[in-house]
């Protein structure tokens, strides 16, 4: 009874809640949708009032605006902006940060994240706000026994019209969110077989809201995501040694004997410690009740990120647009100054005489095949008075060819002048000649990269928050002791990393590569895709082998640029150079590698020329020792003489040796 009244609280407020977000932002959605349709549609440029006073005239479509959001999605494209995972406290932790980056690359890349990437950056650029999300599912369905889980990233479709925040989250990430709705409708037969009922007992209506759930053609359902704080007692114990050791409740859940363990061996519990942690809870929710309580979700961030275009809070309300909306009614004169245009111009630019019936009468044939035969003369009749006197008998008159008005001829110049200021400059400004300088095609590029930053940098912040959701997740999900998982580093490499290794640190046994210890910020990295990159970097070495003189340097060089080449077949050569720089130490090696290394170098046998050398060395190193023996045997026969002249010299008397030194330091007679 008590959960059941809990879950209809929950049901009430998310109801109430969701119908408070979307009357605030119904204009503003609406709005993001109507652009996206505008430049992506055909026809959707005419639809409206516009539309309707053209109906029966044409209504061409120029849509400069296409090109210039495919520009700005190409410009993304060719700079993908990257996760990187660092130390939160400037501590060095690079082997886990570089782990949980491989492992990052590759969930990006089973899971075609590319798509979710694109398609956010695309809604945000082409109406204002996109969105995508992050999701765990089963490594292998098909498999009950394996448990593990994999991260995905998965495109939102439509999220103008599916994502809705909260309207107290100011964060342009949603950071600060706490709650979130992601819908998506069903048919009446869909709703059935997912949940077991006919939708003729949806009937109820909430009275209360003004957002419809129910219509006769389709049935709204919202994924609702909702944060929980929650209060756990951390109870801290002092082992035998002296060592603190933390235990959360759900330690002493799993093991009803741990306690009386801990009091076994000696264990005394210190203190206990009030934490709070966030846990995020998903619900499946109608207009009618909690269809689904889904529980707890891995990681404690709600797993949906929005991606904005231009951003802004007005009067309270966060507003947004793409690079659309500006432009719009510019478009649109266009397309009906061009419409107007061609419909003047389609009207015939030749004079044509205008008679009377009875003046071309029998001659209507060869007048209407003069274009065509070209005839030499034509012939009319003529005109006679009432008294039957014949009269002049020209044309009574001509058509006039259309005149195309002033001032359709100056809107059409300024609409160009307005549509190039709008959308960021194109044409001749932008394109890159051969033979202008440097300087000038780097001046282009700068101009061409302006028109895209804002997206870029909103789009980077997206990027920064599902890195932070990642590791979250991951923090929960890629714990299993001893599991081997692939990893890609930042050139596209495959490796394999092996969760909660057994390693020694400083005499000790500790885990290794254990992902539950992973805190670090999250960096996020503009450039080019791994193709562009290896092709930029072959394009530089090749430029340094020119001006390079040692042969040594031209060889590692040649050796880094062979390495970083793209093409069919050519892989196994790419791997044949890295071995080379890596003999060479040039590149650093990785784990396997070292230990490879050290294998071969301990069981190779030495070469016939490096034998010779060996041998001429214990030669030449025994020469040298036999040389240092004789050196010492000769220092000590002199020490020996030393130390019997020292015994002859101390055996003569003191007079003696008195009258010796006088005989010796006597000076001689001055001459």
């Amino acid at each position: 009874m008590r959960d059941s009244k809990r879950k209809r609280d929950i049901h009430t407020d998310a109801v109430v809640n969701f119908d408070r977000i979307q009357s605030a932002l119904y204009d503003e959605r609406r709005s993001c949708l109507g652009d996206r349709r505008f430049y992506s549609i055909a026809g959707a440029q005419w639809e409206g009032s516009l539309g309707e006073q053209f109906e029966n005239s044409p209504r061409f479509e120029i849509n400069k605006i296409h090109l210039a959001v495919i520009k700005i999605i190409n410009e993304y494209r060719n700079n993908r902006i990257a996760v990187d995972y660092i130390s939160k406290d400037g501590s060095k932790n690079d082997n886990l940060a570089d782990i949980c980056d491989g492992l990052f690359r590759a969930d990006e890349q089973d899971s075609g994240a590319e798509e979710a990437y694109d398609n956010a950056f695309e809604e945000a650029v082409g109406g204002g706000f996109g969105a995508m999300r992050v999701t765990t599912e089963y490594e292998d369905e098909e498999d009950d026994e394996n448990e593990s889980q994999r991260i995905r990233i998965e495109p939102i479709y439509d999220a103008d019209s599916s994502v809705f925040f909260d309207l107290d989250s100011k964060r342009q990430d949603k950071a600060d969110a706490k709650y979130c709705y992601v819908m998506y409708s069903m048919t009446p037969e869909e709703y059935e077989d997912e949940f077991g009922k006919a939708p003729t007992s949806l009937s109820k209506k909430v009275d209360f809201v003004e957002y419809d759930w129910y219509s006769p053609d389709l049935i709204y359902i919202a994924e609702y995501y909702l944060v929980e704080e929650l209060k756990e007692t951390i109870r801290i114990f002092q082992n035998i040694t002296g060592e603190e050791v933390r235990y959360h409740e759900v330690d002493f859940e799993e093991n009803p004997e741990l306690e009386a363990e801990l009091a076994a061996i000696g264990s005394k519990e210190l203190r206990q410690k009030k934490v709070k942690k966030k846990k995020v809870h998903k619900y499946i929710i109608d207009g009618n009740e909690i269809l689904e309580d889904a529980g707890i979700i891995a990681g404690k961030n709600i797993p949906i990120i929005p991606v904005y275009g231009k951003r802004w809070f007005v009067d309270l309300i966060e507003r947004c647009m793409g690079h659309v909306r500006l432009v719009k009614d510019t478009q649109r004169l266009k397309n009906m100054l061009t419409s107007k245009l061609a419909e003047i111009s389609s009207l015939s630019a030749v004079e044509k005489p205008i008679f009377l019936p009875e003046q071309v009468a029998q001659h209507e044939v060869m007048w209407a095949e003069d274009n065509i035969k070209n005839y030499p003369y034509l012939l009319v009749n003529p005109i006679t008075d009432a008294a039957g006197q014949a009269m002049p008998s020209g044309p009574i008159a001509y058509t006039k060819p259309p005149q195309i008005p002033q001032a359709l001829a100056a809107l059409m110049q300024l609409v160009d002048v307005d549509m190039t200021e709008l959308l960021g400059g194109s044409g001749e400004t932008n394109k890159m000649l051969s033979h202008v300088s440097g300087k000038a095609h780097e001046m282009i590029q700068k101009s061409i990269d302006g028109q895209s930053f804002i997206y870029m940098s909103n789009f980077s912040k997206g990027i920064r928050r599902l890195g932070e959701i990642w590791l979250s997740m991951a923090r929960e999900v890629y714990v299993e002791k001893g599991r081997s998982m692939k990893t890609i580093d930042s050139m596209g490499q495959i490796g394999v990393v092996e969760l909660q290794q057994l390693a020694m640190e400083e005499g000790k046994p500790t885990l290794a590569n254990d992902l539950s210890k992973a805190t670090f910020d999250v960096a996020v990295d503009v450039g080019p895709s791994s193709a562009s990159m290896r092709a930029a970097t072959v394009q530089t070495l090749t430029g340094m082998l020119a001006i390079t003189q040692d042969p040594e340097t031209a060889q590692v060089l040649q050796a880094m640029a062979m390495m970083n080449m793209e093409g069919d077949g050519i892989s196994e050569a790419r791997e044949y150079f890295r071995r080379k720089l890596v003999q060479m130490g040039v590149v650093k090696p990785t784990d396997e590698e070292a230990q490879q290394m050290a294998e071969a170098a301990k069981n190779a046998k030495p070469e016939p020329q490096d034998r010779a050398l060996n041998a001429m060395a214990d030669e030449s190193e025994a020469k040298a020792a036999k040389t240092q023996t004789e050196i010492q045997e000769v220092l000590s026969k002199t020490e020996l003489n030393k130390a019997k002249v020292a015994e002859t010299y101390a055996g003569i008397g003191v007079n003696k040796i008195k009258t010796i030194d006088g005989i010796i330091n006597r000076k001689p007679n001055a001459v």
